[in-house]
């Protein structure tokens, strides 16, 4: 019996935060029973540490997203794991050459496209200065208080459900209308898209700030591909070249106005 041909080229996803309460584990199962992939990046902050140390939480649904990586992985899709910060722990292993089965894991790869150009993945805390070790502190504060803001957005979504009104991300809103997070959204990309200049990268594909994007930065292609906290949001590269950010939240809780990108073959789109 011949095996069907995977859906896309590459699917690329991170910051899921498997193991804190504002992982939406159940909409990635959802998302990887129907895509298939020659290749699955796990972009960093797949598993939260940060979270775990801190106290345990793991239900069945987190377990289900786990066992659906490894069955893409057993049915043949070539998965890499890069490390983030919240899953940090796993570099002290990396030693070891750390494997989980058929699951390799790396700091950062190489992703060779179908347009011929070589993308950087990374999760991309070593673009944030917030992560320096005398500043790390501070990224640690600022964790609690956006658990927070997970907290009373869950909240203030169910009330908003009561009502019939859609989804709101108070969390997305403060990034969009906030000078001081714009400014640091935009240095992170502007950092990531240096890098590449220097090193000879055609671009780079990272996580680690929740904001899904695809732009072009002074000729390197720079592509985000969210989180699955909030956006839900996953980037594909399909057989025929092209790229794609998908928005794979349920119907239900999708605001009006959907995070959907595409560039075709060769061209990618301005923001």
């Amino acid at each position: 019996m011949t095996q069907a041909t995977p859906k896309y080229r590459a699917i690329f996803i991170s910051d899921v935060h498997l193991g804190s309460r504002g992982s939406q584990a159940e909409a990635l199962c959802a998302f990887l029973k129907l895509n298939t992939s020659e290749h699955l990046y796990l972009v960093g902050d797949i598993i939260d540490g940060w979270r775990l140390k801190k106290k345990w939480y793991w239900p069945q649904a987190h377990t289900n997203a786990i066992r659906r990586i490894l069955t893409a992985a057993k049915r043949g899709t070539d998965v890499t794991y890069i490390i983030g910060n919240h899953d940090e722990f796993l570099r002290a292993f990396m030693h070891f050459r750390l494997n989980f089965g058929d699951i390799h894991v790396k700091n950062r790869a190489v992703h060779l496209g179908e347009d011929g150009k070589r993308y950087l993945v990374v999760h991309g805390d070593m673009f944030d200065g917030m992560m320096r070790a005398d500043r790390k502190w501070i990224m640690h504060l600022g964790d609690h208080a956006y658990n927070f803001l997970l907290w009373v957005n869950t909240n203030l979504n169910s009330v908003r459900r009561l009502f019939g009104l859609p989804y709101w991300s108070l969390s997305a809103a403060l990034k969009k209308r906030t000078k001081r997070a714009l400014n640091y959204i935009h240095n992170f990309e502007d950092h990531v898209a240096a890098y590449c200049r220097r090193k000879g990268y055609d671009g780079a594909i990272c996580g680690h700030i929740h904001v899904a994007e695809m732009r072009d930065i002074d000729g390197i292609t720079y592509m985000n591909d969210g989180d699955w906290v909030e956006s839900c949001t996953a980037l594909v590269e399909h057989h025929d070249g092209r790229w794609e950010l998908l928005d794979c939240r349920p119907d239900s809780v999708r605001t009006s106005v959907p995070v959907v990108k595409t560039a075709p073959v060769g061209e990618l789109e301005l923001a």
